[in-house]
């Protein structure tokens, strides 16, 4: 039937606006995922916190915030080939003063990008300290794995729903300042969700965090963290409703491996933004190689040995502060030098050829 040119045009329009309103706010296809991935080399770096910083606070807050710290520690990474840090914000950080928050932000950005490093920023926590608190952060406890880390908004704060206007203001503006920001890779909305026997009680948060993220539609793709397999209703959530699969595995190979090929399932880019326990047999050289082949990111925990305690192992404290045998995360002393150079020299080789590949 011909249909005349008046009405070819309403629905023309029709599908046009249906196709935009589809577009905005919702999870990205398969296909705009697999192409935005494949305009990015090999995606490879760790998750980054300033010697300086016992936990994120300490990192973003005007009193302790450390640039020529984090200047130097990124030229680390910038030197062994590494193009991506994943970074956390906080909340409290930005309620205590906006402006001057986001100033930082742009700052630390300004200088990542001159080392030639993308940014993960990652916006809630479900991990250790459940109440944060702005000001003065607590000193280490020696020999202690993330003795001052801290939650955001913390427990049980996450779960009460008075809060979330003022969470949803902070998600809103700090996307909407950066969302056509070249210079961020991508927003990862909840880090490890359900964590300190939360469960299904971050499930409220967790959606509206997508909620608010989605209504500002910024460039960059979205995603949280798979972590738990135990936790169906919550990564089942995290997988349907992130554009780039992310996930966590601190296994040995024969596990990690186990993991990636399940996620494939899913048919889209994947980045593992939290891996490299050496005592736990998740290493450089058994890990980030097979992490390549598959073209899978590689964000491993820990760049440089701080106040975080993070080269001692989770729950396993050395009470004298001696320097364990073998570290458990983190690649340089604070002065630049390896822990081991044959890690570094593995890193760099990695990423050497991802150059020359692009030739």
């Amino acid at each position: 039937m011909k249909i005349r040119k008046p009405i070819a045009l309403v629905l023309l329009l029709a599908i046009v606006c249906s196709t935009a309103a589809q577009q905005k706010g919702e999870r990205w296809s398969v296909d705009k995922a697999k192409e935005w991935y494949k305009q990015h080399a090999w995606i490879n770096g760790a998750n980054f916190i300033p010697s300086t910083a016992i936990n994120q606070l300490e990192m973003w807050q005007e009193e302790t915030f450390a640039p020529q710290t984090i200047d130097r520690e990124l030229g680390y990474a910038e030197s062994i080939g590494m193009n991506t840090m994943r970074v956390y914000l906080h909340s409290l950080a930005y309620k205590a003063g906006p402006e001057g928050f986001k100033e930082r932000v742009n700052k630390y950005l300004d200088m990542a990008d001159k080392h030639g490093i993308k940014t993960m920023f990652v916006i809630f926590d479900d991990v250790w300290g459940k109440t944060p608190k702005i000001g003065k952060q607590p000193e280490p406890k020696t020999g202690t794995h993330n003795s001052g880390w801290v939650q955001d908004p913390g427990n049980p704060a996450s779960g009460e729903e008075k809060n979330f206007p003022g969470l949803e203001k902070y998600v809103k503006d700090i996307i909407t300042t950066f969302k056509d920001d070249k210079r961020i890779l991508l927003w990862d909305l909840y880090n490890e969700p359900g964590n300190d026997s939360k469960g299904n009680e971050s499930l409220p948060l967790l959606k509206n965090v997508f909620k608010w993220a989605r209504e500002v539609n910024p460039s960059q793709p979205l995603s949280a963290g798979l972590w738990s397999w135990g936790l169906t209703d919550l990564g089942a959530f995290q997988a349907l409703h992130s554009d780039i699969i992310t996930y966590h595995n601190y296994g040995d190979p024969e596990d990690h491996r186990r993991v990636l090929e399940l996620l494939k399932s899913h048919g889209r880019p994947m980045i593992c933004t939290e891996y490299m326990a050496r005592t736990r047999n998740s290493r450089f050289a058994n890990i980030m190689p097979m992490l390549k082949e598959e073209n899978i990111g590689a964000i491993n925990w820990g760049l440089v040995n701080g106040k975080t305690n993070t080269i001692y192992a989770w729950n396993t404290p050395i009470d004298s502060g001696e320097e364990p045998v073998e570290w458990f995360h983190d690649i340089f002393r604070k002065d630049g030098t390896p822990y081991r150079k044959d890690e570094t020299n593995l890193i760099k080789k990695l990423n050497t050829t991802t150059e020359a590949q692009k030739k």
